[in-house]
């Protein structure tokens, strides 16, 4: 949109807010750009936004802190949190540091821990385990110290289009009229809601992970030592019907969740979470060890429908970030890291449309054939861990070359040159997906 057409939309919506006005005093009525969503995705678009002088909105429809899972965070995360000034913030706080990852097979018995120091000796091989409620809270301060206007316990209603092409948001808030805001570029960083892909029909799941989940915590649960303390442990029930996580937290809590397809989970109607978990629990020995002298806190949860990506990672003003444009099945921890990535990607693309001032789904979208490839990589890899008789340690007795391979795909080193060419092997082991471009789903 060029810059006559940009001024006479927002004196459109002017004109449409000026019964709110006195109201909304904190919420202009246009932004260089809106971000929808507070999550890791949504505040390092903005962060970056803001830092390049950009009148930046993040809007979250929650107030923070909150619940939210996925605390497990692998190496590459490093990159975009230095980028965004929080590493020493994560260095002084009590989350539990995190130097490898180990498997269980259905038997019970331990791989070799895969420790991420082992082809990188920098720094950045040391991560953390996070409460997401401290971890996402921490992100949104900076991101406020950054420049952002921040609103909390604001929802957007919709995205305004105009045609194909977006212009702002409807936003309300308890107890205020609905408004109307005016923004160059909106960005879609609302998670699992994915706003802008479920209402532009664009999500399509992937039917060979089509998974649910059961999680909660237990305090008390046991640890193991020293540089083992913070592994994250991956364990698979008898029969390999399902896979529980073990992630070590701060305050002597465990996250633990078990992973299977929503058939095995709620067979004959089940809806006891209790005792779905228990008796899920039941038919893992490892697990069950662990927790002999735990107590389960806190809510136990769920959710189904695990995969999916978006066909468009952009449009005329508008980009999708994080889940809001794909989720990956978890087991290999990658859902903080593909948010912040995508941010990062996103902020930089955003930041050079702006500049030159075109605002084009192609522009905005530059980045997303590189995201689609390390999803890819991330989504064979998975697709590995499901095919019966798989194993890392299988494979690497097969080709122990490949071994750097395997922790760069564990640490989401999955953006570097190469890294593809593990699959040419490991695809005489198991059956593995086609590689898809983003543009091969017909989306941007």
């Amino acid at each position: 949109m060029d810059a006559g057409s940009w001024t006479c939309w927002k004196l459109c919506l002017a004109m449409s807010n000026c019964d709110d006005a006195m109201s909304n005093v904190d919420l202009k009525q246009s932004y260089d750009v809106v971000v929808i969503g507070a999550g890791p995705a949504g505040c390092c678009t903005a962060t970056l936004l803001a830092r390049e002088g950009h009148d930046v909105l993040l809007i979250e429809k929650e107030t923070f802190p909150r619940y939210h899972v996925g605390e497990s965070l692998i190496p590459e995360t490093y990159w975009p949190l230095e980028r965004l000034g929080v590493i020493d913030e994560l260095k002084r706080s009590d989350f539990v540091k995190k130097y490898s990852v180990q498997f269980f097979n259905q038997a019970g018995n331990a791989s070799r821990p895969f420790y991420f120091e082992e082809t990188n000796p920098h720094e950045s091989s040391q991560t953390w385990q996070v409460t997401r409620a401290d971890f996402d809270l921490m992100l949104m301060n900076n991101a406020r110290r950054n420049g952002c206007t921040v609103v909390e316990g604001c929802r957007v209603t919709d995205v305004l289009m105009e045609g194909e092409a977006a212009r702002g948001v409807s936003v309300r808030r308890t107890g205020k009229a609905e408004q109307k805001i005016a923004a160059r570029v909106t960005v879609d960083a609302t998670g699992i809601d994915a706003l802008l892909s479920r209402k532009l029909k664009i999500r399509q799941p992937d039917p060979r992970l089509r998974k649910a989940s059961v999680y909660t915590f237990y305090r008390g649960a046991h640890r193991e030592s020293g540089k083992d303390e913070g592994a994250t442990l991956i364990l698979n029930t008898e029969g390999r019907t399902g896979w529980f996580w073990y992630i070590p937290l701060a305050n002597d809590v465990v996250s633990v969740g078990v992973v299977s397809s929503p058939e095995e989970l709620f067979a004959d109607g089940e809806r006891d979470r209790a005792a779905i978990l228990d008796r899920q629990i039941a038919r893992c020995a490892p697990i069950r060890e662990r927790l002999v002298d735990a107590t389960q806190t806190g809510e136990i949860r769920a959710c189904t429908d695990y995969s999916w990506r978006s066909t468009r990672v952009a449009g005329d003003g508008f980009v999708l970030v994080g889940d809001a444009f794909g989720f990956l099945d978890p087991v290999y921890s990658s859902g903080v890291f593909l948010a912040l990535k995508s941010g990062e990607m996103a902020a930089d693309a955003i930041h050079d449309a702006l500049t030159l001032n075109d605002v084009s789904g192609e522009k905005l979208g530059a980045f997303g054939e590189e995201l689609y490839g390390g999803m890819e990589a991330f989504r064979k890899v998975v697709y590995a861990f499901y095919t019966e008789g798989f194993s890392f340690g299988r494979f690497l007795k097969a080709y122990p070359e490949y071994r750097e391979h395997v922790i760069d795909l564990l640490i989401g080193n999955v953006f570097r040159p190469g890294i593809m060419d593990i699959f040419d092997k490991m695809a005489e082991q198991v059956e593995l997906p086609v590689t898809q471009t983003l543009a091969e789903t017909g989306g941007t």
